[in-house]
């Protein structure tokens, strides 16, 4: 009998993108599916962005690119990090892989090694956990709840380092949750961090544009730690440009020169069009970044009023992203038709086949008692999803 290795049999599937297949098979029945649970702006990819995919083209940007990505797009992203964060890198430093996932990926396939402590504070991404298994690494898990806007304390940081610990992964603005880690928050965490000299930081930033609290804030700007802290971002969320696959890192050089060569061996440079469209992305006009955040925020403020109206649903008001992250388990012990729900997976399956609304359950982001939805999607379906979940959770009893 043919089986595959402990390494895949370790890992779960990603619950968002299976969401999102049960989602897509209903609606091939013809069933009207609103689905909220893919982590995707709802945005087409800006003109400006497409031509200069075009004359790349055009131009015959169809051979193999260098694996770290090509210069003048490391040099623009060099560029943004000096212009938008205030933060110094070389090329050198720069990684330009398959989408920011890959870039994670890579970093911890890089330093991570059996018996290396990754903490992972909780909510988190469902991919960062899966991640760190394939790298043979132990999870550390530091929830923080909803009364805590989901942010990890430095108390809570201190209490979870030993030293087996190699990494921390932090996501702000943050999937699942959108909350943010302020300035001085961060700076409560780095001042932690600089006691604990083996410890890299990897801070994916991914959601960055997305912010409505004034202006980012990366963890790299504290002089302490900077040479310990992998900035992970991408073209993905601000630009809406998902299925482009352009991530990046900015990393201490030794780190940077260790994912070079893994890339090299794995899949080499990335896709030679996305990259040339994607330095256009940094380089050009930028008013369609604020222009989709401003709408993510009205399309937040929208769901939040219209989910307040929502009883046994415990809110919080996220600063960033486009994702709500409520506390749903009031719901949980109740039943309507036939069927018990006793945790947010069966919470997000009754609201699919019931209520033909997609969302995520918050156990595959290590918060079982919350469930996810994703707001990047037009207001009509926005009202629309919400008045079927209000309906669907009232009929449970």
């Amino acid at each position: 009998m043919t089986q595959v290795s402990d390494r895949l049999a370790s890992l779960s599937p990603s619950e968002t993108l299976a969401m999102s297949q049960k989602s897509n098979e209903l609606k091939a029945q013809g069933i009207d599916v609103i689905n909220l649970s893919v982590g995707e702006p709802d945005f087409f990819t800006p003109s400006h962005i497409k031509e200069a995919a075009k004359k790349a083209v055009d131009d015959n940007f169809s051979f193999y690119s260098p694996v770290p990505g090509y210069m003048d797009l490391r040099k623009a992203i060099v560029a943004k990090l000096k212009n938008e964060n205030n933060l110094t890198y070389t090329t050198d430093q720069i990684i330009v892989s398959g989408g920011a996932k890959q870039s994670v990926c890579n970093v911890l396939m890089s330093i991570i090694g059996p018996g290396d402590e990754v903490i992972v504070p909780a909510p988190y991404w469902v991919s960062y956990v899966e991640m760190v298994k394939l790298a043979e690494g132990t999870n550390v898990i530091v929830s923080a709840g909803i009364d805590q806007d989901f942010k990890i304390t430095p108390a809570q940081l201190e209490a979870a380092i030993t030293p087996k610990t190699k990494a921390i992964i932090l996501c702000s603005p943050s999937n699942p949750t959108g909350s943010v880690y302020s300035q001085a928050e961060l700076a409560g965490l780095a001042e932690v961090l600089a006691k604990y000299p083996n410890v890299i930081v990897i801070s994916d930033e991914i959601y960055e544009h997305i912010n409505y609290v004034g202006s980012h804030q990366s963890i790299a700007q504290f002089e302490s730690i900077h040479d310990r802290v992998v900035i992970v971002n991408g073209v993905s969320k601000a630009y809406a440009m998902t299925g482009w696959r352009i991530g990046f890192i900015a990393a201490p050089l030794w780190i940077a020169k260790a994912c070079n060569k893994l890339q090299s061996q794995y899949t080499s440079g990335p896709c030679s069009v996305a990259q040339k469209a994607a330095e256009v992305a940094f380089t050009g006009d930028q008013t369609c970044v604020s222009d989709m955040r401003v709408a993510f925020e009205r399309r937040r403020n929208l769901v939040i009023e219209l989910c307040k109206e929502i009883p046994g649903m415990k809110l919080n008001v996220p600063e960033g992203a486009f994702y709500l992250f409520p506390e749903v388990s009031s719901y949980y012990g109740k039943s309507a038709a036939g069927r018990l729900i006793s945790d947010g997976n069966d919470l997000a399956m009754y609201l699919l086949e019931v209520g033909h609304v997609a969302t995520v359950g918050g156990g595959a982001f290590g918060a079982p008692e919350c469930l996810r939805f994703s707001y990047a999607t037009s207001d009509e379906n926005l009202i629309e999803a919400v008045k079927r979940i209000k309906e669907s959770l009232a009929n449970l009893k």
